[in-house]
């Protein structure tokens, strides 16, 4: 069996971190063939505070998966047609088919996060999503996909540190936009919506995972061993799937304090 590695970043474990990626990269080749093979359908909803990670984290994941039966779906900010449709349906038609394995880099909780705290959408619009998304979700269960949704949370002063990275590392301007500029400005209001969020759309059926992805490569490692425990194969080496309690966690009121505030 293969021997599950820690490392932290500030040891310098790079060579460990990457042999550890690899073993569970391996694995998660493993959950793929299981998923075409019985006709599966995943949805994996990252969502998180703004430099949180998740775009470094969905590369490890789908990094050695197969690109003919996974996507990445990252929309843009939703159109004048959109702004006049169920707020769901732009979101519908990216759903995964049997086979496929589909992440989504923020989702429909766009609605309980940027928007309610930059005031994109009304109160009541906000509260009319608060009330249908479970439901939604619900539905899609039942119609066969399996819905996992990871919260990558950081602490205020990481945040600053990586928002100003960004702007300074010209492979990562692409990143900015005029949201990241008041990110930390908005820090409480995020804190707030996002622990409202968390409490009401959090279900037996579909709950949110959180990260505390301050360290990313262990946050990266941690999330890919919580999906290995989700995903079930029986390929799969279940001693690589057995994720950090300490960095990966299923939310609920007693651990809510593990948080960022």
């Amino acid at each position: 069996m293969a021997k599950r590695i820690k490392t932290h970043r500030k040891h310098g474990g790079n060579k460990q971190y990457e042999t550890a990626l690899r073993e569970l990269q391996i694995e998660l080749v493993k959950v793929q063939r299981h998923v075409i093979k019985h006709g599966h359908k995943v949805l994996i909803i990252f969502e998180g505070r703004d430099a949180a990670g998740k775009d470094g984290t969905i590369k490890r994941i789908v990094e050695h998966l197969s690109p003919r039966e996974t996507r990445v779906v990252a929309l843009s900010k939703p159109s004048d047609r959109d702004d006049t449709s169920w707020y769901f349906q732009r979101y519908v038609t990216h759903l995964p088919a049997a086979r496929e394995v589909v992440l989504f880099n923020r989702s429909w909780y766009n609605r309980a996060g940027v928007e309610r705290v930059m005031e994109f959408c009304t109160d009541g619009e906000y509260q009319r999503f608060m009330e249908d998304v479970l439901p939604f979700e619900h539905m899609l269960i039942g119609s066969g996909i399996q819905i996992l949704k990871y919260y990558l949370d950081i602490g205020k002063k990481e945040q600053k540190g990586r928002l100003r990275d960004r702007r300074h590392d010209p492979l990562k301007q692409w990143k900015t936009s005029s949201i990241d500029e008041v990110a930390v400005k908005h820090w409480d209001d995020y804190t707030e919506a996002r622990d409202q969020m968390l409490a009401r759309t959090s279900s037996p059926l579909s709950p949110w995972i959180a990260v505390r992805a301050d360290d990313k490569q262990l946050a990266h490692l941690n999330v890919i061993r919580d999906l290995l425990s989700r995903l079930a194969c029986p390929q799969t080496d279940r001693h690589q799937a057995v994720p950090d309690l300490n960095v990966v966690f299923p939310y609920d009121e007693a651990r809510a304090g593990l948080l960022a505030k």
